[in-house]
């Protein structure tokens, strides 16, 4: 498998963002980290591996970047509204850093699919929801949608433009909204232990109120909120949603 890492100073967050490519053609996959995870949390639990056939056959180009979650929500020391500054931040590196990147190593017209679990789902939906002209899709793994989840009671605007359950349903934008229905959107649950299979029926819903298509995923008891979990969801959507 070919593998290259690039690394920059990010003006975005005023820090080094490394990210890590896997592969050598195909759509390109963006793949934002669980919790206060790093980079290279991807290959380091076997997901990598577990979708290697598509990488090694040209199917999709992965692009793993670090979180700042560390520096954001999960900093029990850090003012909320200074977690809530450097979220936005975040989202900025990501649109306006990394996006561009990627059309830089792979092509202009390349599609991208941004994914992410747990954490990591939140994050890659509210973005996607953000800016969905710039993704051909999402697919989100064990999320919860209420960005209050992780605020610890902490709420002001900033919160509540990251948290989809919160702006979804006043999102009234006929253009927003006619691009986030043309998005292949994959919200995907297990039943099992730490799993939240409401969140993601309930975003599910909101959704639905809005007209926007989508596949709602609801795996079984057995599909705990982990990583033998996303080893095994991630390669079945590449394969039949992409």
């Amino acid at each position: 498998m070919r593998k290259e890492r690039h690394q920059w100073h990010s003006p975005k967050l005023n820090k080094e963002m490394p990210i890590e490519i896997y592969g050598h053609f195909g759509f390109a996959l963006l793949l934002l980290p669980t919790a206060a995870a790093d980079y290279l949390e991807y290959e380091r639990f076997g997901l990598i591996d577990a979708i290697g056939e598509f990488i090694n056959s040209g199917k999709i180009k992965v692009f793993s970047i670090n979180s700042i979650n560390d520096e954001s929500w999960m900093n029990k020391e850090m003012n909320g509204t200074h977690k809530a500054i450097r979220q936005h931040q975040f989202n900025e590196y990501v649109i306006d850093e990394v996006l561009p990147f990627i059309k830089e190593k792979t092509s202009a017209d390349t599609p991208i699919v941004i994914c992410g679990a747990s954490f990591g789902a939140l994050h890659a939906m509210n973005i996607f929801l953000k800016r969905p002209a710039l993704f051909s899709g999402v697919v989100a793994m064990s999320g919860v949608y209420d960005l209050m989840e992780y605020t610890n009671g902490y709420y002001d605007d900033q919160v509540y433009f990251n948290s989809p359950i919160h702006y979804i349903p006043n999102l009234n934008d006929p253009d927003i909204l006619e691009k986030i229905r043309k998005g292949n959107i994959v919200i995907a649950t297990g039943e099992g232990d730490y799993e939240d299979p409401e969140a993601s029926r309930r975003f599910s819903e909101v959704l639905h109120t809005k007209s926007i298509p989508h596949s709602l995923e609801v795996w079984g008891k057995d599909m705990k909120h982990d990583w033998p979990t996303w080893r095994k969801m991630l390669p079945y959507f590449i394969e039949h949603r992409f």
